[in-house]
């Protein structure tokens, strides 16, 4: 019993570090949109393409993922999923070096493939390492490690690369400075993003080899889900003949869409109403922290004395009256409400994603690579929200507030009905 106690903590140190990984990568977007917006010389539309280009990844690589994972188990897939993704970081030294927008978006891409092809493995295995019930519990430690690193991520590389921005675009858009000048300056700008993501790339060249040669162990996920009783569930032929799944891939989809709005976003919405880059740098960190609350929250509480469901449930009405208040409100109180969607957003991942793979059986794989696409609402859904502000002309708020109400109406949807539908024995 003792050497199966030491073998989970084992497991469970191994996951929250690759969750610290690819949080730290994940959150370099919110600080990476005002950066490329300035270095290379991008409107706000073009400059979300940076989580378009990282997002979107989920979608067309997620499904391979799984038959990848098929072939080369939980602990080689994930191990080549930070391959890849250093492989991706390595491409932002020729982009920065040409200042091209098109090369950075490509390393975003990479690595977002890296990271789809390591959450497919990482999240199930965190979910059935355990029993069910406290997969919610587990999940929100790895979302401690996860959004740390996150909170983190943005501070150090604002640090490298923004530091001095202001003065920057402040001369850039002097009276009088020639085009060789102007060149030059965004040229020093862009170069400063190479060393960060140099090490970047070591670092996840390494950690992909500790967890090559680590004592992580396989877990068989092939075989039919039982219920209580010990007998077997009725054999379904499809991982579409689970609606509870159906339901759960569109519940992440605008989740994860609502998260990058709060955390990306936030910085690009404090400067519409005309807040200084050097002020708005930081602003991500904030939801980061609101996260970080949340999910310490959740730990102390589930299943304790609520289940993941009913967690679920109070995040969407929290997140519903912060959208509200964010959109009732301007200024620095505006910034403050969008920052405290971070601590309704925390118990939502730990508590869709195995509700979602539950009882999925020998469809697992299959069924977490489908909520892994559904990350591609963190593409999507900024992207809606800034044609809704270019194309349209929707004022600011009005735009946040179409993107992020239908979303938490619907997740509150789930947490009440969606995640029991199709379930005889919920």
């Amino acid at each position: 019993m003792e050497k199966r106690s030491s073998n989970y903590v084992q497991q469970m140190v191994i996951i929250c570090a690759l969750f610290f990984v690819f949080g730290f990568i994940t959150w370099l977007n919110g600080t990476l949109i005002p950066f490329l917006q300035l270095a290379c010389d991008l409107d706000e539309h073009q400059a979300l393409f940076v989580t378009f280009a990282f997002y979107i990844a989920y979608a067309v690589f997620a499904l391979p993922s799984s038959s990848i994972l098929k072939k080369t188990g939980f602990k080689n897939g994930m191990a080549l999923g930070l391959f890849v993704m250093a492989i991706g970081c390595v491409v932002f030294i020729p982009a920065a070096q040409q200042r091209n927008f098109t090369l950075f978006l490509t390393g975003l891409f990479i690595q977002g493939a890296g990271l789809a092809l390591l959450q497919t493995a990482s999240n199930p295995y965190a979910a059935i390492i355990g029993p069910m019930e406290s997969a919610a519990q587990r999940i929100s430690i790895m979302g401690i490690c996860n959004k740390i690193a996150g909170a983190l991520s943005p501070l150090v590389l604002s640090a490298l690369v923004l530091s001095g921005a202001n003065a920057v675009q402040e001369k850039i858009n002097m009276v009088g400075i020639t085009t060789n000048e102007r060149t030059t300056l965004l040229n020093e700008l862009a170069g400063k993003v190479i060393m960060p993501y140099i090490v970047l790339a070591v670092v996840l060249s390494l950690v992909a080899f500790l967890v090559k040669k680590s004592a992580l162990p396989e877990i068989d996920t092939d075989k039919e889900e039982t219920v209580e009783t010990g007998t077997a569930l009725p054999a379904k032929s499809s991982v579409f003949s689970y609606p509870h799944l159906v339901l759960g891939v569109i519940c992440l989809f605008l989740y994860v869409g609502v998260e990058v709005m709060a955390g990306d976003v936030i910085g690009n919405y404090g400067r519409s109403m005309g807040m200084s880059l050097d002020e708005t740098k930081y602003f991500t960190t904030f939801t980061l922290i609101a996260m970080l609350a949340g999910y310490i929250i959740g730990i102390l509480t589930i299943p304790k004395f609520i289940s993941q469901q009913t967690s679920l449930k109070l995040a969407a009405i929290l997140g519903i009256a912060f959208t509200l208040g964010a959109y009732f409100t301007d200024g620095y109180t505006a910034v403050t409400f969008i920052a405290l969607l971070g601590l309704a957003n925390a118990p939502m991942w730990p508590a869709i994603f195995p509700l979602a793979i539950n009882k999925l059986g020998r469809f697992t794989k299959t069924g977490s690579a489908l909520l892994i696409m559904g990350i591609a609402g963190g593409a999507i859904i900024p992207q809606i929200y800034g044609h809704l502000k270019k194309d349209f002309g929707v004022a600011n708020n009005m735009a946040f507030l179409i993107c992020m109400l239908p979303a938490y109406i619907y997740i509150f949807y789930y947490a009440v009905r969606g995640y029991k539908a199709g379930l005889k024995d919920a």
